[in-house]
């Protein structure tokens, strides 16, 4: 077999036995720099590289690169620049679809956990000070009834949205923020006459709870700035399941701070695994180390479908989950 297959860092079965099945495989021990894994690009040594997010697959690596695709694990692609790729033939591939209930039950679990404060009580009974009962100890906010804004609404916020009105939330949207669409009652299908669009504006000024479900884009970095987070309730809470550039993290910490807003609850953020400084040692957040699509299934299934899209494309066919459709040379 004359594949060889360059994997940045080892995933969960199936994905490295379907790829040893279809070839040779490269596992690095650890994860490259930016010079190293531009230098395994151009050396000619391999048809497909299988990348993770933090790997920086930009203009100036595709140009030298001598691969024929770059298959990512994960759903989103920020880290690749798409454009570049095309132009250069080089095939891009994803892994759709296969996430968005194990996101969801994390922005859930975010939404919950600030509104009620649970890492706080988590710390306070594991440092012994738990003396009883107390009519005013650790009092939270009600997530029933409080108003939950959706920031996107594609698969992830949908199922957030599905599991919100379950807890009794009322649930508005933006769908493209800060741009605007009309949205259809059809489109909205199971949704008709449960959720309500609103613009970006007053999403941000209506929300109890904004929840962040949107691409990592130019019209995206940055959404949430000193200015959004001004304009927000001063007891409302930030959650951020997307992507940490999305959020201004340095105003956020401010903000947090001092009492523009109440908490945030991040899965993600802007430059990790660095957190902005002072982020960390605030009580009114939760911080998880991007843990989305953390289950079992979900990683598995996102090995298997990354390994299918790198042999496709190593093989000369387009993959199942293809981002691009490179120029013919």
């Amino acid at each position: 077999m004359g594949n060889h297959f360059l994997v940045t860092t080892a995933i969960p079965e199936p994905g490295l036995q379907l790829l040893s099945d279809a070839g040779r495989v490269t596992v690095l021990p650890e994860p490259p720099d930016y010079g190293t894994l531009a230098g395994l690009c151009a050396s000619g040594d391999f048809d497909v590289v299988l990348t993770q997010l933090r790997d920086v697959v930009d203009a100036p690596l595709l140009a030298g690169a001598r691969v024929k695709g770059v298959s990512n694990y994960a759903v989103g692609y920020n880290n690749i620049d798409v454009d570049a790729a095309t132009r250069h033939g080089i095939l891009i591939g994803n892994t759709p679809g296969v996430l968005t209930d194990a996101t969801a039950d994390i922005a859930m679990l975010l939404i919950l956990g600030t509104a009620r404060r649970v890492v706080e009580a988590d710390r306070l009974v594991r440092d012994g000070k738990f003396l009883g009962w107390e009519p005013e100890l650790l009092l939270g906010r009600d997530v029933s009834g409080a108003v939950l804004g959706l920031a996107g609404f594609g698969r992830i916020a949908r199922a957030t949205a599905r599991r919100a009105l379950g807890f009794g939330m009322d649930v508005i949207f933006s769908p493209r923020p800060p741009g605007d669409r009309p949205v259809s009652d059809e489109e909205l299908g199971e949704f008709a006459g449960k959720v309500r669009q609103v613009p970006w504006t007053e999403l941000v000024e209506s929300s109890d709870f904004l929840s962040l479900h949107v691409p990592l884009n130019e019209q995206t970095r940055h959404l949430v700035d000193a200015r959004v987070l001004a304009r927000m309730k001063p007891d409302a809470i930030l959650i951020n399941t997307a992507r940490g550039p999305v959020v201004d993290e340095a105003a956020l910490v401010g903000a947090l701070r001092t009492g523009v807003i109440a908490g945030a609850g991040l899965d993600v953020f802007e430059d990790e695994p660095r957190l902005a400084a002072g982020l960390a040692e605030l009580p009114n957040t939760v911080l998880l180390p991007h843990v989305g699509s953390a289950t079992v299934r979900v990683r598995s299934e996102m090995a298997r479908l990354s390994a299918l899209n790198a042999i496709a494309i190593a093989e000369g066919l387009t993959p199942p989950h293809a981002v691009n459709q490179p120029i013919p040379a």
